[in-house]
């Protein structure tokens, strides 16, 4: 077995790390999936908060960005703070491969290898011990549900398919979901499952156990959730759908049953605001618009007519009142098991501040970016298959009416509004990070801004 590298000096401290470590991670985390500053070099490097999770594995919480590191207790950093496990070897298995970072030239690490610790299977298996046995270390706090225990012994492998955090599956039986960017306060992933499974909505896997700090601030590390072993996501059920020329209105239906039981549970598992301010939801999506039209001129031709579904709310009554929702809804975030819709990922956009994930939006917010979602699904292959799309957002609608109350179809006007502000928002990020993608939400703006339906 590779040695292990003992981490502590001979006063029994943590040896400070970053003099060893800045230029190695500078240049390996611009190049992971999860990194949110792939736009610009890491420019400033700082160490928030470092414990020895197990012999040879650090656990850090670094600062990336620009400005300087806060100090102890103080303000969080302005920029971006990212969640790393760290093995550190002399000798590292050639196993690992790909999550080697590199040898350290030189301060206390001198000599050793560093790498992404959760390749590192042994690693991988200590901290699901860490999470059935409540604890601390450190800042580290463990803690786990006793009414919904969690064997030993499950055998774990990393998830690759993720991109803004990482993912480990134990056994077929339990997911563990690490937050990569770590920002203060609860994560919703955690707050919203948990206080569903209080509500007894089976549509959301509830929570066994979860990982938080309480330095330099309190965060939510990761979540351990059962995982639906045989499951299906949303979007690739739709696209083999597709593939194969079958229709997927019968699942869009079931769907808008299943996100209409959540949304209920989530409006009586949180506080209910006041309906929507339309006029000032109507500027903020303007605004949006305004910024999205000065990076992507194709979309300034339609500038007028999308401005006019904005100002169209203006005389469109308020809708539904605002509410906790999923806040990133589409078919990626939802599986299928069995003949069961399943409803994860309550983290929202990730880029988004925590204190707007955890707010009250108008649910009309999530009903768009589903419908958004099966145009995406249509426009993969050519031909474009837009009637396949429309009667899959029917059906989506009528399940989810039959469910919620209220059809949203009868909402036209605000339907409308928040369909086109997931548009502009899907220009531009197709504009920023897949070019050849473009094509299919300007699609949409162009029907949004000439017909509206």
């Amino acid at each position: 077995m590779p040695k292990t590298a003992p981490l502590r000096t001979r006063r029994g401290q943590l040896a400070e790390p970053m003099a060893s470590l800045g230029e190695l991670l500078r240049q390996w985390l611009p190049r992971q999936r999860w990194f949110a500053g792939k736009d610009r070099p890491v420019a400033e490097l700082g160490l928030l908060s470092m414990t020895e999770l197990f012999p040879g594995c650090l656990h850090l919480l670094v600062h990336a960005g620009q400005g300087s590191v806060p100090s102890p207790g103080g303000a969080p950093p302005a920029g971006d703070c990212y969640q790393l496990l760290l093995g550190v070897r002399e000798q590292p298995s050639p196993r690992l491969g790909r999550a080697i970072i590199g040898q350290v030239q030189d301060g206390p690490l001198a000599g050793r290898t560093v790498y992404d610790a959760l390749h590192d299977p042994r690693t991988a298996q200590l901290l699901l011990e860490r999470l059935r046995h409540p604890g601390k270390a450190g800042p580290l706090r463990f803690e786990a549900d006793p009414a919904r225990p969690v064997p030993g012994g499950l055998a774990p492998r990393l998830l690759d398919a993720e991109q803004s955090n990482s993912s480990l599956i134990y056994g077929d039986e339990f997911i563990l979901k690490l937050f990569r960017r770590i920002q203060p306060g609860v994560n919703p992933d955690l707050e919203v499952p948990d206080a569903l499974a209080r509500q007894g909505c089976g549509r959301v896997p509830a929570p066994v156990a979860w990982m938080r700090t309480t330095h330099p601030y309190q965060a939510t590390l990761g979540v351990l959730q059962p995982f639906l072993h045989g499951a299906s996501d949303g979007w690739t059920l739709s696209l083999n759908a597709l593939a194969a020329g079958d229709e997927f209105t019968a699942q869009a239906h079931e769907l808008g049953q299943a996100m209409g039981d959540v949304h209920l549970a989530l409006a009586s598992a949180f506080p209910v605001g006041a309906p929507g301010e339309n006029d000032r939801t109507a500027a903020a999506m303007t605004e949006r618009l305004t910024a999205a039209a000065h990076c992507v001129p194709a979309l300034q031709p339609f500038v007028p007519g999308l401005r006019a579904a904005f100002a169209a709310l203006s005389t469109c009554d308020s809708g539904p009142p605002a509410q906790r929702i999923h806040g990133d809804l589409h078919l990626g975030q939802v599986l299928r098991a069995g003949r069961d819709w399943f409803v994860i990922d309550f983290e929202g956009e990730p880029s988004r501040p925590l204190a707007e994930r955890r707010s009250a939006h108008s649910p009309v917010r999530d009903i768009a970016g589903m419908l958004r979602s099966f145009d995406y699904a249509a426009r993969q292959r050519r031909p474009w298959r837009p009637e396949w799309a429309r009667r899959c957002r029917e059906a989506f609608c009528a399940g989810y009416a039959a469910r919620a109350g209220w059809d949203p179809r009868k909402k036209h006007g605000l339907l409308r509004a928040y369909e086109t502000d997931r548009a502009v928002y899907e220009v531009l990020y197709e504009a920023r990070h897949r070019p050849d993608w473009l094509p299919v939400p300007m699609a949409a703006i162009e029907r949004l801004a000439v017909r509206g339906d």
